[in-house]
């Protein structure tokens, strides 16, 4: 199953939410009037709701009848709120958009969630997406990757500790048991032949696939 979170970030940065026919929603503050927008039966909602008018919740409350409302001061922000009834679902994976545009605090917030929940549940696949990316971390062992035309580039960073023995195969520029420390560029806009492999000896690494368009 796919659980998709949608926050409340530009519209414009969304993905095609056709490409999931059969996902589950969850609505993480104003983004649940997105999912209404678009004619999407949220399965939840969550969040303090600030950033919507009173006449925007009220058609939220209309939506889903047992919405809890949470206080805008917590210890939570709203998308680990998201994340965590995401959870309740058990899903094969979980995709987080509608946080990549307009305040880089929040993107960078939902970037460690994301890792803090890779690691806390490591049999979901965690995804965070937008129209023009797709990021996920990649714990120690051998990942297979097949070319996918949408994105065209990929990237990889350090997360948290220095990545040690990354191996790329099947990628225009192969890599043999190299390590991967902070600040280094080396590892960006790579490109995926056909079928290939990504091995980590140690550390996470956050793999970003994107495009030009």
């Amino acid at each position: 199953m796919n659980v998709i979170l949608i926050a409340g970030g530009p519209a414009g940065e969304l993905p095609d939410f056709s490409f999931f026919p059969e996902a589950l929603y969850i609505g993480i503050d104003s983004g649940t009037l997105v999912l209404l927008e678009k004619e999407i039966q949220p399965a939840a909602a969550v969040g303090d709701f600030d950033s919507v008018s009173d006449e925007d919740y009220e058609k939220i409350r209309a939506a889903l009848p047992e919405l809890e409302r949470y206080p805008s001061e917590k210890d939570q922000s709203d998308t680990e709120l998201g994340l965590e009834k995401a959870m309740e679902y058990q899903p094969e994976q979980a995709i987080l958009t509608g946080v990549t545009g307009g305040r880089l605090d929040h993107y960078m917030s939902a970037l460690h969630t994301m890792f803090k929940y890779q690691q806390e549940f490591p049999a979901t696949r965690f995804l965070l997406l937008n129209n023009q990316n797709r990021i996920r971390f990649l714990k120690p062992g051998t990942h297979l990757l097949v070319k996918d035309e949408q994105y065209r580039y990929v990237s990889f960073y350090p997360f948290a500790e220095e990545v040690g023995g990354l191996t790329l195969t099947g990628f225009k520029y192969p890599v043999t048991d190299e390590a991967v420390p902070f600040g280094t560029t080396r590892f960006i806009s790579n490109e995926l032949l056909g079928r290939g492999s990504v091995t980590i000896q140690s550390g996470h690494c956050l793999m970003v696939e994107s495009s030009d368009t």
